[in-house]
């Protein structure tokens, strides 16, 4: 533990000199209302967003997509629905604003001959949801209307959109369509026909609402958005009921398949003979959201009869606490990609709880089509099933993992001579510098994703991050499938960051790819590989040239105990050391747990070849107004078989005391002009350092968790239960130590927050402790926001609650400590 006297003096000596410039009362004497941080950070913040690209899977065509800015206070204030873990919007039974970028304009560029085509569409016309047909020549949209969300079709060679449905579309659930491989019919969720409007809520209650468990274990990690009466019940089986339907892209006739039902899911086979659903069904859970409801997992044919049922599965309550663990029975039902209709499922070997002891945890079967054979075993696991990619006939590649260690396999399989299969690689997944990235996969005439092999066909293209020391630099690889060994075909060149995305060419020597460099706009390119220079497909300007003079570097330093750590660090435009001398500095970080030291010390560059345009709510966009920022310092937290945690607030310090000396010693910061920072995770530990060591004089903890005994069947990467660890989950809650926090600390939170743990009564509930306790501690609530702020005035406001704060308590250098 650090002597915590040194930064407590410097500030009471700041406060008693007056260089604290606040009101008599403090911030909250200031104007009520929602603020405007000083320039450019609104100007950066309002800037038109850099587009979004989406390639085609026949490797022709990118669509190019102009984002709306940040949605308006009154958009996100919109009336939502919070119902069994989801957000709806019920003007269009469709995403809540929070959750959604909106499409505006639209534009297909040729790869070829590099024309663009700009698409006329209806004016302030809005769309979320582009999906390519298979044969790359129109895109589906599903467009906003007052009432609802369209079905449209947009023509590649015509440039032309149109609409083939009224506002029926039912995206509660997520995307509400997707093309069959003829390319010509779309299977569509909609609104039941004659649905009605919403049940009008009684304001006298029916009853007391009454959950009741009797000597059943049924652990529930902690959610939001939860059913919690029976009015709720009504209202998910109102949004949520949707209608099956296919609907033909040329004359927009549409087919019910089906009677309606709440279809949470809904697939066609590749040869679009069948449909693959998942139907929840009754009786609902107050304590665990949808995905968890009974469901019943069947086949149906193009009429809507139940040709093979797969599972009827009851409440999945009960799966045990350990992120290992999986529901009983058939789960991550598929089908396979390069088969006509054959289906794949995974069923645990452990009964679903990863701690009873078995050779195999997980099994995976096939079943072809007409389901009438009993399923056959692909393969036996040893770890838990992540996914697979599949190829051809006589080549697949499953992932499996294991999280108590971080241990990752890919296995080769054959789905035609099913067997024990072919370990390729073995590693931890945390492993960044022996990532052998994932394989390269293209659509085949169905529009399914499947891999892409070498001409030879003894090998898989693969691409990854490529991360060293000196930064990451994607590569493309071949994979071979006799050994598991690797060679190197291509890498992005030093200085640049050139993400492959996909091949255009069965010949595998087209590659498009998207480019930057630390000062070089992110753009698209077509490269040849051989050749030097690649073809420019796209020319995005600089969305914030504000922010061009901001220099940024990677330092690099260690821990007490020899670990190597890291961070990036960003001045401001003009800053001259020698002339300036030490700035005020904000460290903004998230700390991560490892079971390896190994790999919690692996130090990659995200400076030397990346470049970077804060926006949203971004710490980064502080160095505009004169402060230092080490962005994403390393806070690793180390310990193998899920008990990293029991030294938590110890490598925490660690870590922190090895930042500030890191940054002392450049002289870009003085020990008495540090505070920290961070959102969720990192709110949490901003609490923590304040509570437990001296090295910082102010923080900033934006939607954080702060009690941990109101998540007691786990959080974060925290396996254990409240009453396995009572002794952990108290010393790591910065609730627990609320009379030492002593240096000021702004808390901030989205009054919706979604994420699963830091409900908003965290914070309520902490800002008490400190208010009681005596602190000095702001509190600002942000109306209708969730985890991540979203609304403009929302982000404008939060930028400004961080920049008078830090000018309050950070900026001024404090006063000689009296001796």
């Amino acid at each position: 533990m650090l002597i915590r006297s040194g930064l407590r003096g410097l500030l009471s000596s700041a406060v008693a000199a007056g260089l604290l410039f606040l009101p008599a009362s403090g911030l909250a004497a200031i104007e009520a209302g929602y603020k405007v941080p000083p320039a450019p950070i609104a100007q950066i913040i309002e800037a038109q967003p850099t587009p979004a690209v989406l390639l085609a899977g026949d490797g022709r065509t990118l669509a190019i997509l102009n984002r709306e800015g940040l949605p308006s206070i009154a958009a996100v204030s919109e009336p939502i629905l919070r119902l069994g873990g989801y957000r709806i919007n019920p003007r269009t039974n469709g995403p809540v604003e929070a959750r959604t970028t909106w499409i505006t304009g639209l534009a297909f560029k040729d790869i070829v001959s590099g024309k663009t085509t700009r698409v006329a569409l209806p004016a302030k016309a809005r769309f979320i949801g582009p999906q390519w047909s298979p044969d790359g020549k129109t895109l589906a949209i599903a467009m906003e209307a007052p009432t609802g969300l369209e079905l449209w079709v947009v023509d590649v060679a015509a440039g032309t959109a149109r609409k083939l449905t009224g506002p029926v579309l039912n995206a509660a659930f997520g995307a509400p369509y997707a093309w069959l491989s003829d390319s010509r019919t779309l299977i569509a969720r909609t609104v039941p026909a004659g649905r009605g409007p919403a049940p009008v809520e009684s304001t006298t209650p029916d009853g007391p609402t009454i959950q009741e468990s009797i000597g059943r274990t049924a652990p529930s990690r902690t959610y939001q958005d939860l059913l919690s009466s029976p009015r709720d019940e009504v209202l998910f089986d109102h949004y949520f009921t949707s209608q099956i339907a296919k609907v033909d892209a040329d004359s927009g006739a549409v087919t019910p398949i089906a009677a309606p039902a709440v279809w949470s899911s809904v697939s066609a086979s590749p040869d679009g003979r069948f449909l693959l659903t998942a139907k929840l069904k009754r009786p609902f859970s107050y304590v665990v959201p949808a995905r968890a409801f009974p469901t019943e997992i069947a086949v149906l044919d193009m009429t809507g009869k139940v040709v093979k049922a797969i599972v009827d599965r009851p409440l999945a309550d009960d799966v045990p606490p350990p992120f290992d663990a999986v529901v009983k029975g058939p789960r991550e039902v598929e089908w396979r990609a390069d088969a006509p209709a054959t289906l794949l499922w995974a069923e645990a070997l452990d009964g679903g709880d990863p701690r009873n002891k078995v050779a195999n945890h997980d099994r995976l079967l096939l079943l072809d089509a007409p389901f009438t054979a009993q399923p056959r075993t692909l393969v036996d696991l040893k770890e838990r099933y992540d996914e697979i990619a599949w190829g051809r006939a006589d080549t697949a590649i499953v992932t499996t993992r294991w999280w108590l260690d971080r241990h990752e396999t890919r296995i080769a399989v054959n789905p035609s001579s099913p067997g024990p299969g072919r370990v390729l690689i073995s590693r931890s997944s945390q492993d960044r510098y022996g990532d052998p990235g994932r394989p390269m996969t293209t659509d085949n005439a169905a529009g399914e994703p499947v891999m892409q092999f070498t001409a030879d066909g003894k090998a898989v293209l693969m691409t990854g991050p490529g991360a060293t020391a000196k930064g990451e630099y994607p590569f493309v690889s071949r994979l071979e499938l006799a050994d598991g060994k690797t060679k190197e075909l291509w890498r992005s060149e030093p200085g640049v960051y050139e993400l492959p995305l996909a091949f255009t060419d069965k010949a595998a020597t087209k590659l498009v790819t998207r480019r930057e460099g630390q000062a070089t706009v992110p753009n698209y390119y077509l490269r040849t590989l051989g050749a030097k220079t690649p073809k420019a497909l796209t020319a995005f300007a600089d969305p914030a040239p504000q922010f061009a003079g901001v220099t940024k570097r990677l330092i690099t330093y260690k821990r007490a105990d020899g670990l190597p750590l890291s961070g990036t660090l960003y001045l401001p435009a003009g800053y001259d050391q020698k002339r300036d001398g030490p700035l005020p500095l904000l460290m903004w970080a998230y700390p991560a747990e490892f079971t390896d030291a190994a790999m919690a010390g692996q130090v990659v560059d995200g400076a030397a070849n990346r470049f970077s345009r804060p926006g949203g709510i971004s710490h980064l966009l502080l160095v505009t107004q004169g402060y230092a920022v080490l962005d994403n310092p390393a806070f690793p937290i180390v310990g193998a078989s899920g008990k990293a945690n029991d030294t938590y607030v110890e490598q925490l310090t660690a870590d922190a005391q090895a930042a500030v000396d890191a940054v002392v010693n450049l002289g870009v910061a003085s020990r008495d002009r540090i505070a920290v920072g961070g959102h969720s995770y990192g709110a949490f530990m901003t609490a923590n350092l304040l509570a437990h060591t001296d090295l910082f004089r102010t923080g900033i903890a934006r939607s954080g968790a702060y009690n941990r005994t109101l998540t007691p069947f786990g959080f974060q990467a925290e396996e254990r239960t409240y009453w396995e660890a009572t002794d952990i989950y108290t010393k790591m809650s910065p609730f627990t130590y609320a009379t030492q926090i002593k240096e000021p600390i702004l808390l901030m939170h989205g009054g919706a927050d979604d994420n699963s743990g830091t409900f908003p009564v965290q914070t309520e509930r902490f800002y008490a402790a400190l208010k009681g306790a005596g602190a000095t501690v702001r509190y600002v609530v942000l109306p209708n926001e969730a985890h991540g702020y979203r609304a403009r005035e929302s982000s404008l406001h939060t930028l400004w609650e961080m920049t008078i704060w830090l000018d309050t308590y950070l900026k001024a250098k404090p006063a000689p400590a009296d001796k």
